[in-house]
């Protein structure tokens, strides 16, 4: 084999000769293991058993095998798979590079997911399934009894439905993820809407709920069920979790040359005078089923999945989601979305 050949192959590639050693690398795989490369042993270059077992065995037995090769770039995991293919049995073995780092992320998520999903829904199922059997046994002829287990049912009940329908909520906003909105819809008056529709939960949560810039239309191209569910969120969150005697406000406000849109940008912010949030949390607020505090956030009525859905539809609108707090001094979340296509 060449090393023009070799050179030619677009990922990391090396030979390993029948000795053992590496006669050939292109550029790809000297970036990856440096330029000294070439010219090594097997066993001092990449070191890893497995792929060294796997190279071993391809010289050995002429066969193709596969390994794993963990490495590290730009002070990230790396995951790679490496392909180890005879090319004859005076060449050696051609030993091919594969990234599967997105893969197994991605594949990691899912079995988080899954297993957060699971743990979610099994909860209330069990609180159910304990109640329904002390309703058929020992509370079945207790009125006060049955009333109480009833009334707790229904609100675990009532969490389940709110997760399976965040849920599909997630899934829409991830399908359309890559469509771009281009109606155009009024963000003040989606905002009017939401305040009104969450005034008996601030009522009722003593939270004095304040507005600021929503006299005039505001029109700008987005999906109005998700900006309104956008709103939702960062209203019902900062209502439920600042406390009865605190304030809630929501601002829409113009910036003419922002440098985050690179123009004209709405800048809508829900602002709230609560307990505020530890910096060290802030970073990952928008992850699925991430919770400052599980055992509140669960008695509150919250699913985990609110800010993530958030921050997929924000993005779906090409905007950013901007968090700024810090504990004692309340919250704030603000919404940029530019106001043109």
């Amino acid at each position: 084999m060449s090393q023009a050949l070799i050179d030619a192959i677009p990922r990391p590639a090396l030979l390993v000769d029948p000795a053992g050693r590496l006669a050939m690398a292109n550029a790809a795989a000297r970036r990856m293991f440096g330029d000294a490369i070439a010219g090594r042993h097997d066993i001092t270059a990449l070191r890893q058993p497995i792929l060294l077992d796997a190279i071993e065995k391809a010289l050995r037995e002429n066969v193709s095998t596969e390994a794993r090769y963990l490495t590290t770039e730009a002070q990230k995991d790396v995951t790679m798979l490496a392909h180890c293919s005879p090319v004859d049995r005076r060449e050696g073995v051609l030993v091919l590079f594969e990234d599967r780092t997105d893969v197994e992320e991605a594949e990691q998520i899912r079995r988080d997911f899954v297993a957060n999903v699971s743990h979610e829904l099994k909860t209330p199922l069990t609180a159910l399934m304990g109640f329904v059997e002390t309703l058929q046994g020992a509370a079945k002829d207790d009125p006060a009894s049955r009333n109480r287990f009833l009334s707790i049912m229904q609100k675990e009940a009532g969490r389940m439905n709110r997760l399976v329908g965040d849920l599909l909520s997630l899934s829409r906003v991830e399908a359309n993820a890559r469509v771009r909105p281009t109606t155009v819809v009024d963000l003040a008056s989606i905002a009017k809407g939401v305040v009104g529709s969450l005034a008996p939960l601030a009522a009722e949560g003593q939270v004095e709920v304040a507005t600021e810039g929503l006299e005039d239309e505001f029109p700008l191209p987005g999906d109005g069920d998700q900006l309104a569910q956008v709103i939702t969120n960062l209203m019902e969150n900062a209502i439920k979790y600042s406390g009865a005697g605190k304030s809630v406000t929501i601002s829409l406000t113009k910036d003419a040359d922002n440098p985050m849109m690179l123009g004209e940008a709405a800048i809508l912010t829900v602002a709230d005078t609560g307990e505020g949030i530890d910096p060290i949390h802030i970073p990952r607020l928008t992850e699925r089923f991430y919770r400052i505090d599980s055992h509140r956030s669960r008695e509150l009525g919250g699913t985990g999945l609110g800010l993530a859905i958030v921050k997929h539809i924000i993005s779906r609108h090409r905007g950013r989601l901007r968090v700024e707090s810090e504990p004692g001094q309340g919250s704030k979340f603000s919404v940029i979305l530019p106001t043109s296509l």
